[in-house]
């Protein structure tokens, strides 16, 4: 594990131990119905342009700052109405500048119908029930953060609130952990190594041959311009999470509409 997922955990483990888990969990199961993020992100037909899960990332740990002042609630409206199929929001406060209460504020204050994935460092129940009560219609968890044991507890209690878990791996040892989840949906590839940051999109299209029919892909990190996505979209990959390259571009309704229109050549 790299040492900075270390860190984030050590963080992660202290903020739930503060958490009134049963409280959280009554308020999540007395949320309205979650959207259907995996219909939304997945291709019906390989000639179907691939699915954006657009990020709202003010930083991270890895390139600091990234955009410390943007209209958060403002963006995510760009996001739909440029072509967006979902929202990713970072929640994480002390390494990303996230906040949770963005999710409510997505979901409840503006006209914003698309789903919303809860992008963050989940390690308890009670961070799903947030989840769930905060308004999203799924949330994260990531293989390399969890024993395969507690991975498989997390997805089951996702499920059971109504949430569509994004399974995110990084390397072939973790897919197979991820593969051998019960009912497991969605699986996220991505393509920053946790030791050393590098990205390469081959990560993803070395993995995909081997995940099943039937289950939705995703590919995250490195992902910048519409030749990133025609690669990943020949290689058959569902959707793209990207946070970065929309984030800091100087046009992001522009850059969406680029990244959300790319069908496979082939």
């Amino acid at each position: 594990m790299s040492d900075i997922l270390s860190t984030i955990l050590d963080q992660k483990r202290v903020e739930v131990a503060l958490l009134d888990k049963a409280n959280l969990r009554q308020l999540a199961f007395a949320a309205p119905l979650q959207r259907d993020f995996k219909a939304a992100i997945t291709r019906k037909t390989q000639s179907d342009a691939v699915r954006l899960i657009a990020e709202l990332k003010r930083a991270s740990p890895s390139k600091g700052l990234l955009a410390p002042n943007i209209d958060l609630l403002d963006v995510g409206n760009q996001y739909q109405s440029n072509g967006a199929a979902a929202i990713s929001v970072l929640t994480d406060e002390k390494f990303f500048q996230g906040k949770l209460q963005t999710l409510i504020e997505l979901k409840y204050q503006t006209g914003i119908t698309i789903p919303l994935l809860r992008k963050d460092f989940i390690i308890d129940e009670s961070q799903l029930y947030q989840a769930r009560a905060f308004g999203a219609d799924s949330a994260l968890l990531i293989v390399a953060a969890l024993e395969p044991a507690r991975l498989q507890e997390l997805h089951d209690c996702a499920i059971s609130l109504g949430l569509t878990p994004l399974v995110e791996v990084h390397n072939h040892a973790e897919l197979d952990t991820a593969l051998r989840v019960s009912d497991i949906q969605i699986i996220g590839v991505n393509n920053r190594n946790l030791k050393t940051f590098e990205v390469s999109l081959e990560t993803t299209t070395s993995l995909l041959p081997f995940i099943p029919a039937g289950i939705t892909t995703v590919a995250e990190s490195g992902i910048f311009n519409a030749s990133d996505v025609q690669e990943l979209a020949d290689a058959g990959i569902d959707a793209i999470l990207v946070g970065e390259g929309i984030i800091t571009s100087a046009d992001i309704p522009a850059k969406v509409r680029e990244l959300a229109s790319v069908r496979a050549t082939s």
